[in-house]
This record gives structure tokens, C-alpha cells and sequence, in this order.
């Protein structure tokens, strides 16, 4: 129970810290402590370096156990008669005051110790279930480390014959009957368009096992960050901090971070995945009803009907999560050792939880926290790493569907349909042929038609449209479908799972039948599809399911299997969106399967309000959140935050005052001006004065240097002509070149060669010779955010020109009018142009942000243009850097200055 109070005024002097903190950090800690105890938002930014982690740790988990300090004391209080607890649920104090009213004395008095009694009566329950948990708690901890003094003699991998996972999916031989094995497929009968209780999908087969009544209410507090990679290093912050022992911490993942079961995680598409998750989970309760009723041996079961071994033991999980600090691996590792599932035993441990570590998208869609279990009342809220959150936002609730996909859907729900029709109900029906006809309009707005294979159809020439939701609708015929409903139909009725079964099953009759006539100049692909999509019908309409080896399937081969109706079912909710807040872009492309239809959300803060409405307190934190303007008014302001809740705090940087050089350049060695718009980019001149000034600072800046340009298109560009020229040549006399890969998996190999080549040139110590390495990277790409440059292996940032996102773009130019339209102008200029602005320096910051990352690193930052000396445009860098800019018309003073420096640098080292 959450006891209502005045907030305290008084801020803790000091804070446990692993180590003497930086004052930076004892003032972040303080703020902090101080927003969260007065229930407001925070916008933190602390520079990367700073120790951002452990204060937020520190800082926070202070507030809470003073907190529930005090929780307990007024408990007791109660508990004792000093103090009397309200039972109206409309008083905004818990602390009864009491009131006048026309009831005689007598009945007032006793109503009013019937009440305190029972209310005193709950309050000394949930004390002695509090402390039995804690005392359980306590007892297993001491058992768990008195276990892992002994050498264990199984490893975590091993698995038991009589529980072989490979069982859970063999196939049987033989015929199945349709009237036996195809009722998991068919939808069940939809009774009622009516609002009222559903049960939600994704929250479903466990729901009746972990929910408890009987659990304590845990005041918790919810950090949020980007990656997996990011949570589980700020979980190995939480075990060296001194609350490593006594917090008990939860890891929430995905099921492909998460899963332990060889027959699901084979699967490569996430969307498989959960649905042979799901689908287990069902036959685990078929299993068990069974059983109890039934003790004759059962029949092997068919391919994908067979339960999972490791949904068991989810309580003494639970226990064995939360008396140890353990991030997503160890969890995994754990998972296997007891044969335990770990995506669901973490789910069932949040309730008992204080701290939960989530990804964003777990937070922030509204489906997927409530299918986690996630209550965000009189919780505390903590996102990290929230420079992006408005765009995270955005594209989490955005949707793009393609032509491919639609047709796909249409061919395989009208088979669906079909093969059943006579098992469905009524309603069943009616409500299947409204999503054929909302499939059929989708595919007639981008010029197609049903029935006929998307590659082979040309739409004509490509055209973009942009329309609001209801222009949408009415144009495409779709006004006077009731959308709410269509939505309500999908989520209840779990049409798209069951679509998906059948696919699976009968695969591959459900492609893309293809009606028209075998064209002259056909495509090999055409011909083949045009067979499948023969051949396996016959198989199906005899009841006969084809055998597949799902571990042999590739990745390609997987997204064929699946069924598109669940992201169709995204887009159908989308478009029940305000008719303001989003608009929907139909891009048609010269083939069908190349056109796409997308929703965009120009307002996130609609689905954001709710989360700031119901936590507690809020705080977005991030090593570079400037201009922070953007947060206030796109996402606080139009959330219904009041200015008065709001809170910003921003710290320098913990190195020392000469550790940093940012400059600003405005011409470059031959005065040629430092002009990266669009018109002059290109010019053979600007071309020649970057590599002249790159040359110099490369022939004075010893170690790494990253050079970080606008575009991939442009960094190409540029390194072609520089191939020509000559430049590639002269800089490859001082620095070895790298470049920033388009693939993924070549990122490691560029990277690992670019701190080899510069740790070479360390040891050797070459003078006049090769003194490190140029690494060429883009804006917005791999290596701008996540990496870190330390030391030297960034001892300047080069950023080249003003990265501004193509402002011919359809989507940006109606996310630019929206704002115009919706919000009030700043220092006379337009909302959109102030968007457009600080798109560009929020990746910017991002990027130049790589330089200095620890207290004895130093670096000098370069800023290539004339544009950043506008006020306009440095007023936008992070405060650390901004104090120390120095505008330089001229070349020759720079790089003096740059030179100057590093020979400082060098004699302090020798020092």
C-alpha cells in the first residue's frame, strides 16, 4: 500500500558510492533525488565520461529505500494507533482528517473504528506477508551460496533423456484427420462488439500462473534504455554499487535474448517465434487438464503441437531471480541449469521486483507493457540514453506495410476463410470478409489487384501521396468500416495467430495463387511460384500436412512462412489514430510488390501522455540531450505537463578545462570558404580545401582521428575524388584510412584494424612516418553512437559541414507543417524550422560526443563550416563543449592552436 505524504524537504549530504564521487555526481545525485521525491519530470543530461550510471544507480535506489524506510514506519504508526489511515478512495491524503458531518456523533465514531479496524486489519497482513517473502528471501540466499561452494557436477547445457526438447516437435506419420487437429486453427465463436474484459495477447497462457494476490506491493522503479547491450552493462553498474546485495533487480528481454528451447529459437523470425511460444504454452495447459481427468496414454502429437519443457518451477525462479543481481546471460545460464524458462520466470518476477531493467519498446508500446505485467502507478520511471526518444516514439508506432505483404494476406486469409467457412460462426464471417475488403482497398490504392503474384504487376509510374487518416479512408472506400471494432475482432479473436497455423501447417498452398496468364518474358521466379501454388492445394484439400524441416529453413525462407496479418493489424490500429496526430504516405513504385503504404505519427506525445500521467515521478537522461526545447514542447507540453513539474538539470564535463579544444574553422588553407550546403558541397573546390585541411590536422593530432561525414553517398563521393586528386595518397603518408562499413558485420573487422594499426604506431614510436589512422565514418551511421573512441583512438572529432535531413522528404515536410500548425512560434521563428534544425545538431552532438569518454581524456573537436559561428547553430552543442568553442576565420591561427595543444599534451605525459 502506498501511503501518501508530504514530500521531505531535506536531501541526503552524501550518497553510498563505490568511490569518492566527482561533485558533478554528488549534484546529479542530489537533483535527482529531490525530483523524484517530489513526484516531477526531470530532463538529465550528463556527459559521457561522467559516471551518468552510477548516479542515476545511486542516486535513485537512495530515494527508494528511504522511502520505503518510511513506508514501513508509517505502517507501524498505524498499526500502533498513533496515527488513523482514510478508507475513502476519493480523500488525496491516506492520513484521515476528519470531517463534519450531519450523522449523529455515536455512528460516526463507530463507522469510523469499523473502518480503522479493517483497515488495520489489511495493513498488518500485507507487514507479515512483507516479512515472510523477506525472511524466505534471506533463507534461500544463505542455501543458493552454501550450493555454489560445492563444484556443481552438471553443466548449465545439460539436458535429461526423458526430457528431450527435440520430442516436443517430431512429426507423425500418416493422415490427420481435419475434425481433430484443426480446432487450435479455427476462430471461436465472437460473442459481443461490446467493450468489457478481454484477455490481451501476449499476456495470455501465463496469466492465470503468475498472477498472485497475495504478493506485496513493491514500490519499483523502472530503468529503461536502447539496447540489450546498454541494460546489461548498467546491471553490471547495479552489482558494484554498494546495493548490489540487497536490491532485488530484474532483467525483462526478448525471446530471442531470452529463450532456452532449441525448437523455438531455431526459428529466425521474432514473429515465429512467439507464436510457437504461445502456441506451447497452450498445449502445456491441454497437457495438464488431460491429465487430470484422463489416464490413458495419449497420441504423439503433430508438428508444432507439442508443450514446453522449461514452463515449470516459475515460483522457485522467481526466488532464485531476485535474491541475486544477475544480468540477461546469467539469467539464460540459470534458465538452463534448472530448466527454467527465463522470459516468463522474469515477467513473474516484476510484481516482487524493486528495480526492473526493460529495453525501450517494452516501456513505451502499450501491448507489450501491459502483456509484461508492468503497473506504472506510484512507480518511478527512468529512461536513459533518451537523446532519441521522440524519434523511438515515432517509429514505434509507425507502420509500413508493403504490396507484397497485403497480397499475401488476402490470398491466405481467402483460403482460410474458405477451407472453414463452414465451421465459422456468423459473426466470424462477416468480420473475415471486412478484412478481405479493407485488404482489397489497400491494394487497390497502390494499383493492384488481388489474386495475382505482386512482382508481376505493374502499378504504373511511381507516385507518392500524402493524406490525412480520413482523407485515407474516403478515398479508398474505407469510411464506412468501423475500424474500432475490425481492431477489437483481430485482438480478441487472435486471427492472425490462427491465420498463421494454417500457413504453417498447410505450407505452401497458402502463396499467392496467380490467376493470370503466364506471360512471354515470365521470370523464373514467376514460373516457380506459379507451381507452388499449385501443387500443395491437392495435399491440403486430402488432409494430408507436408513434413518440413524448420532447422533447415533460411532466413528468407522463414518471412515467406509467415503470415503478414499481425503488422496489417498494426496499421489497421494505427489509422484509429486522431485524424490530426498522424497522416498515411502511399508510395507507389513501378511494381506492386515494390510500393508500400505507411502510417506516420506526427504527435508522440499521445501515446507518451499516458506513461507520464500515471508514474509517479519521470526522468529521461543522456550524455548529450540538448536542445532540450524539443522535449519540453513536442513531448512534456502536449502530454499535459505542466511547467511547474518539470525539472532540468545539466552538468559539465569531470575533465579538467584544458583537456578539450573545440574550434569552429570557416575557411580552410587557402581561404577557400567552408561551405557544405547542398549547392557547394560538390564543387571540386570545397573538395580540395577539406582534404588540405584534413592533411594539417592529421600531421599534427598523433593517434586516431574520426572524420565524420554528412552521408554515405557523399563520404563515397568524396573519397573517389580524393582518389583521383591525390589526397588519399597524402594522407596515407601520416595516417592509415579506414572506412565505415554499410554491412553490420564487417564493422568489428574495420574496427579491430583501426586500433591494431593506431597501438602499432604507439609502441613504435614513428616520427615522420605514419602516426595512427583516419577513420571516415558517417552521421547517423554505426559509428556514431555506441562506440568508444577513448583515448587514442579519438584524439580529434572532424565533423564535416551541417548533416540536415533532406527537407524534400514528404514525411518531414508534413511533420514540419504539423508543428507549424500546432505549436506557438520561439524568438519569431517557425516550430517546423526549429525542428528541422535540431534534427541536425541532435546528431551532431551525437557524434562529436565520442571524443572525450573518461576524467584523463582530452581531444580537440573541429567543426568544418562557416554555418556553425551563427548563434543560432553553436547555441544548440552540449554546454561543455559550447563554453569552450573558439570561432577561427582563418586557418593559420587554428591550426597553431590545434598543433599547441598536442605538443602540451605530449610534455605533460613526459612530465
Amino acid at each position: 500500500m502506498d501511503l501518501k505524504r508530504e514530500p521531505r524537504t531535506k536531501v541526503p549530504e552524501s550518497f553510498p558510492f563505490p568511490f569518492q564521487p566527482y561533485d558533478i555526481q554528488q549534484r546529479f545525485m542530489r537533483e535527482l533525488y529531490k525530483t523524484l521525491d517530489q513526484g516531477k519530470v526531470g530532463i538529465f543530461e550528463s556527459p559521457t565520461g561522467t559516471g551518468k550510471s552510477l548516479s542515476l544507480i545511486c542516486g535513485a535506489l537512495t530515494w527508494l529505500r528511504k522511502y520505503e524506510e518510511e513506508q514501513r514506519q508509517q505502517l507501524e504508526d498505524i498499526l500502533q494507533g498513533k496515527v488513523t489511515v482514510a478508507t475513502s478512495a476519493d480523500c488525496d491524503s491516506k492520513i484521515l482528517v476528519k470531517e463534519t458531518t450531519d450523522e449523529p456523533d455515536w455512528l460516526a465514531e463507530f463507522d469510523e473504528k469499523r473502518a480503522q479496524a479493517e483497515k488495520a486489519a489489511e495493513l498488518k497482513e500485507e507487514i507479515e506477508r512483507k516479512l515472510k517473502y523477506e525472511e524466505r528471501l534471506r533463507q534461500l540466499k544463505n542455501e543458493t551460496r552454501h550450493k555454489y561452494s560445492v563444484k556443481r557436477k552438471q553443466t548449465a547445457e545439460s539436458v535429461t533423456k526423458d526430457e528431450d526438447v527435440e520430442g516436443s516437435v517430431s512429426q507423425p506419420s500418416g493422415s490427420i484427420r481435419e475434425d481433430e487437429d484443426d480446432d487450435d486453427l479455427v476462430v471461436t465463436e465472437y460473442h459481443s462488439d461490446e467493450e468489457g474484459a478481454a484477455r490481451r495477447i501476449g499476456d495470455d497462457d501465463d496469466e492465470d500462473e503468475t498472477e498472485n494476490d497475495d504478493e506485496p506491493n513493491i514500490t519499483k522503479i523502472y530503468y529503461c534504455s536502447r539496447t540489450h547491450s546498454q541494460l546489461a552493462q548498467f546491471v553490471r553498474e547495479v552489482q558494484k554499487s554498494p546495493f548490489g546485495e540487497d536490491t532485488k533487480v530484474v532483467s525483462l528481454g526478448s525471446r530471442q535474448n531470452l529463450c532456452i528451447n532449441e525448437a523455438v529459437k531455431r526459428l529466425k523470425s521474432v514473429s515465429l517465434m512467439n507464436d510457437k511460444c504461445l502456441e506451447m504454452q497452450k498445449n502445456k495447459k491441454k497437457d495438464s487438464q488431460i491429465s487430470e481427468t484422463d489416464d490413458k496414454p495419449r497420441k504423439k502429437r503433430k508438428v508444432g503441437s507439442g508443450s514446453c519443457p522449461f514452463y515449470q518451477n516459475m515460483t522457485d525462479f522467481r526466488d532464485r531471480v531476485l535474491i541475486e543481481v544477475k544480468d540477461i546471460e546469467q539469467l539464460v545460464g540459470m534458465g538452463k541449469e534448472t530448466k527454467t524458462c527465463p522470459y516468463y520466470g522474469t515477467r513473474y518476477s516484476v510484481p516482487l521486483a524493486q528495480l526492473v531493467v526493460l529495453p525501450y519498446n517494452t516501456l513505451l508500446h502499450r501491448s507489450t507493457r501491459q502483456a509484461c505485467g508492468i503497473k506504472l502507478e506510484g512507480n518511478i520511471i527512468i529512461i536513459d540514453e533518451a537523446h532519441n526518444l521522440l524519434e523511438t516514439i515515432s517509429n514505434i508506432h509507425s507502420i509500413q506495410i508493403t504490396g507484397m505483404q497485403l497480397v499475401k494476406a488476402h490470398s491466405q486469409l481467402n483460403q482460410y476463410m474458405e477451407r472453414y467457412k463452414s465451421r465459422l460462426k456468423a459473426k466470424n464471417l462477416m468480420y473475415i470478409k471486412q478484412i478481405l475488403y479493407i485488404l482489397t482497398c489497400l491494394i487497390k490504392c497502390l494499383g493492384g489487384k488481388v489474386g495475382i503474384a505482386p512482382h508481376a504487376q505493374k502499378t504504373g509510374p511511381s507516385n507518392v501521396k500524402l493524406m490525412t487518416i480520413n482523407d485515407f479512408l474516403f478515398t479508398n472506400g474505407m469510411d464506412n468500416i468501423n475500424l474500432f471494432k475490425v481492431q477489437k475482432y483481430c485482438e480478441r479473436s487472435e486471427i492472425s495467430k490462427k491465420l498463421n497455423g494454417f500457413v504453417e501447417k498447410y505450407q505452401p498452398s497458402v502463396e499467392v495463387k496467380i490467376e493470370a496468364k503466364e506471360p512471354a518474358n515470365q521470370s523464373a521466379t514467376s514460373k516457380f511460384l506459379q507451381e507452388i501454388s499449385k501443387r500443395p492445394l491437392a495435399a491440403a484439400k486430402n488432409n494430408a500436412a507436408p513434413i518440413v524441416e524448420v532447422n533447415e529453413r533460411t532466413d528468407e525462407e522463414y518471412q515467406s512462412w509467415t503470415s503478414p496479418l499481425r503488422q496489417i493489424e498494426e496499421l489497421l490500429l494505427a489509422l484509429t489514430n486522431a485524424d490530426k496526430d498522424g497522416r498515411v504516405v502511399s508510395n507507389r513504385q513501378e511494381l506492386l510488390s515494390q510500393s508500400s503504404i505507411k502510417f506516420l505519427l506526427l504527435n508522440p506525445a499521445v501515446h507518451f501522455s499516458e506513461i507520464v500521467e500515471q508514474c509517479k515521478a519521470m526522468v529521461i537522461a543522456g550524455g548529450t540531450m540538448q536542445p532540450v526545447s524539443e522535449f519540453k514542447q513536442q513531448l512534456f507540453s502536449s502530454a499535459g505537463v505542466q511547467a511547474d513539474r518539470l525539472v532540468e538539470f545539466s552538468c559539465g564535463h569531470v575533465i579538467p578545462h584544458d583537456h578539450l579544444l573545440p574550434l569552429v574553422l570557416c575557411k580552410g588553407p587557402t581561404g577557400v570558404e567552408l561551405d557544405f550546403t547542398y549547392q557547394s558541397r560538390d564543387l571540386p573546390n570545397t573538395m580540395d580545401e577539406l582534404g588540405r585541411v584534413l592533411c594539417n590536422v592529421c600531421s599534427v593530432v598523433p593517434g586516431g582521428v574520426v572524420c565524420f561525414f554528412p552521408s554515405y553517398d557523399y563520404e563515397n563521393q568524396v573519397h573517389t575524388y580524393w582518389t583521383k586528386s591525390g589526397v588519399i595518397t597524402r594522407l596515407s603518408n601520416r595516417k592509415k584510412i579506414l572506412r565505415e562499413p554499410k554491412k553490420a558485420s564487417q564493422l568489428d573487422f574495420v574496427l579491430t584494424e583501426y586500433k591494431s594499426c593506431i597501438e602499432r604506431c604507439l609502441k613504435s614510436g614513428q616520427s615522420g612516418g605514419i602516426t595512427g589512422a583516419l577513420l571516415l565514418s558517417v552521421v547517423g551511421g554505426k559509428m556514431s553512437e555506441g562506440i568508444n573512441f577513448s583515448d587514442h583512438l579519438g584524439r580529434c572529432v572532424v565533423m564535416v559541414g551541417l548533416p540536415y535531413p533532406n527537407v524534400k522528404s514528404p514525411e518531414l515536410k508534413e511533420k514540419m507543417d504539423y508543428l507549424n500548425s500546432t505549436m506557438s512560434t520561439s524568438d519569431g521563428r517557425q516550430p517546423g524550422q526549429v525542428h528541422y534544425e535540431n534534427l541536425c545538431m541532435k546528431a551532431v552532438n551525437q557524434s562529436i560526443g565520442r571524443a572525450i569518454r573518461h576524467r584523463g581524456d582530452y581531444a580537440t573537436i573541429v567543426l568544418l563550416d562557416h554555418r556553425y559561428s551563427r548563434s543560432n547553430v553553436h547555441s544548440k552543442l552540449p554546454g561543455w563543449i559550447r563554453d569552450k568553442v573558439q570561432i577561427m576565420t582563418k586557418f593559420g591561427p587554428a591550426y597553431a592552436t590545434i598543433r599547441k595543444f598536442f605538443v602540451g599534451k605530449q610534455q605533460q605525459v613526459v612530465e
